[in-house]
């Protein structure tokens, strides 16, 4: 009996596109960037099908969509902030905050959820205390960084779906090609 090893080199290459598209999902299910990783699942399968899909356009298209979420995830606290008129010193306290506490979040002995804990509570407690040092109001400096946590919140939806759509694009594309 001989084996196939085209047929097994696919079949590998494929499985492993699908198993980093699953990673990337769960990594955007904790605020962490799993668009990139389905974005090197197309890449994957473009260096094993070229020039067939996923080619230029789609890697590209890929490449536009990852670039666009870290934009909007780096804007979303400030924005959250400012929607609720907060201050641009606040907004910038909630984005450093929240990275400081996903760092820190690291401390929390919960794995990885610990990280997104700390990032929630840092871009609440900067953005607070922020607000707080400036407004001398707690009331509103509450309502601001609630809205820094529900920006951070929303990014973690839009992650997720993104990289729900680039795999079903991904997969949808190699099934019809």
């Amino acid at each position: 009996m001989e084996v196939d090893w085209q047929a097994l080199g696919s079949f590998g290459i494929y499985s492993l596109a699908a198993l980093l598209c699953l990673i990337g999902f769960i990594l955007s299910c904790l605020s962490l960037s799993g668009t990139w990783v389905v974005f090197g699942a197309a890449g994957l399968i473009a260096w094993a099908r070229w020039p067939a899909f996923p080619g230029p356009a789609a890697l590209i298209a890929f490449l536009l969509t990852c670039v666009a979420v870290e934009v909007l995830e780096a804007l979303a606290a400030s924005w959250g902030v400012q929607k609720r008129g907060g201050s641009k010193a606040a907004g910038w306290a909630a984005l450093g905050g929240g990275f400081l506490g996903m760092i820190f979040g690291g401390l929390i002995p919960i794995p990885i959820i610990g990280n997104l804990l700390g990032m929630l509570i840092g871009s609440f407690g900067l953005a607070f205390l922020v607000e707080h040092a400036k407004m001398k109001k707690a009331d509103h400096a509450a309502r601001v960084a609630t809205g820094a946590v529900l920006a951070r919140l929303a990014v973690i939806f839009l992650k997720v779906g993104v990289t729900v759509a680039m795999t079903f694009a991904l997969a949808l594309g190699v099934a019809l090609t």
